[in-house]
């Protein structure tokens, strides 16, 4: 039985890892993690069927075009701390009772349910689904609720063989996960109910993230023209998109750089937007893990979600204030052309396709205000982060 929950500690981590996978991208310890997890998800894209376990259905690059997206957001920050919070609290608790030799944790939580550390858990690993939405990650938290379950289930056999009688009164008036009248309401208190609990869990947790993608997708506010569609990062630079990105596309640094034949999608950017290296390798100082400022960054991505996306890098340390004054303060863009072979873009269904393969191709500075270009450049095919699988918006 050691070996079984060793095993079962292993995927709850793995959950974790992977979750956490765009805090490790902002640390020093990127580059290892990506040598050892970069082949996995490569195979996962390699094929058609597997290929959207690597894809992302929320937004991530940009802020969120509505404000129902943007509490989706929010609530992934709030479920992540709260989920840590409430684990946190529970695991004082038993700490404490197991030094101070007070008996086992039957109050605050553990009055009314019997496993409020695994609750909490699950609840904070939705919340990390929101925050760094890959499809793989919903799947693993599907897989980690079933592996609490089962850990739960061998504690209470544990418990039982313990202290027979005690432990079966504690379960006679407590719920598993949730308060006892709300299991039998929802037929938990049996093994075919429990079934079908799970079954549900599994088919809104997967089903309601196609769906939000699709909706997301539906939501974004792009500019299209001919084989053209241009995405702005903040909604304050629409209007100045929508004025004079038809005469962007007519510069020679630019119209030179197209190829008529193929479909572009075009991120419109502050030249310091922080997550621009998830689009193309636009140069070192966006490799974040090089920034030297993890822990600000993870404060901000979990605290602050919108204003480092508005703003540009330096608004990680300024808040919104910074992010405003940041947008009004120049009206130099940067635009990444990002290539979608045997796509069209008339459609943000095609642009956003889960099996679309999208090819960073080249970068433009301009000033907006004047069509002056301050830099133009070819991309190289990967990501700042090589080839490994990123957001898409």
């Amino acid at each position: 039985m050691t070996r079984t929950r060793a095993v079962f500690s292993g995927a709850i981590v793995l959950y974790f890892i992977i979750g956490l996978e765009i805090l490790i991208m902002i640390s020093p310890f990127a580059g290892f993690f990506y040598s050892a997890f970069n082949p996995f998800l490569l195979g996962l894209a390699k094929y058609p069927a597997t290929r959207w376990l690597s894809s992302f259905f929320f937004v991530h690059l940009l802020v969120p075009p509505d404000d129902f997206l943007k509490f989706v957001r929010i609530m992934g920050s709030v479920l992540f701390v709260a989920g840590l919070t409430g684990f946190l609290v529970c695991a004082f608790q038993v700490y404490a009772g197991k030094l101070l030799k007070t008996g086992p944790a039957l109050k605050g939580l553990y009055s009314v349910i019997r496993h409020p550390q695994y609750l909490s858990l699950a609840v904070a690993g939705a919340g990390l689904a929101i925050m760094w939405p890959r499809f793989l990650v919903v799947v693993l938290w599907i897989a980690m609720v079933f592996v609490y379950y089962l850990l739960a289930k061998d504690e209470e056999r544990r418990m039982r063989k313990q202290f027979p009688a005690p432990y079966q009164q504690y379960i006679d008036r407590s719920g598993m996960f949730l308060p006892k009248r709300m299991e039998c309401a929802l037929g938990f208190s049996t093994a075919a109910g429990r079934l079908v609990v799970f079954a549900v869990i599994s088919a809104a947790a997967l089903g309601g993230a196609f769906l939000l993608r699709d909706y997301t997708v539906s939501h974004l506010p792009l500019w299209t023209e001919g084989n053209v569609a241009v995405l702005p990062i903040s909604s304050g630079d629409e209007p100045m998109l929508q004025h004079r990105m038809g005469e962007i596309l007519q510069l020679e640094e630019v119209k030179s750089r197209l190829r008529g034949n193929q479909a572009y999608l075009v991120y419109f950017l502050p030249q310091d937007y922080v997550m621009q290296g998830l689009i193309g390798d636009t140069g070192g100082d966006w490799q974040l893990y090089k920034q030297h400022h993890t822990m600000s960054m993870i404060t901000d991505f979990i605290i602050h979600p919108f204003g480092h996306l508005a703003g540009g890098h330096h608004a990680m340390h300024g808040g919104a204030a910074a992010a405003e004054h940041n947008m009004g303060s120049s009206t130099v863009r940067r635009l990444i052309f990002v290539r979608i072979p045997n796509e069209t873009a008339d459609k943000a269904s095609h642009l956003f396709a889960l099996n679309a393969i999208r090819i960073p191709d080249f970068m433009v500075d301009v000033d907006v205000h004047t069509l002056r270009v301050l830099a133009a450049k070819n991309l190289p095919v990967e990501t700042a982060w090589g080839k490994v699988p990123t957001p898409v918006f």
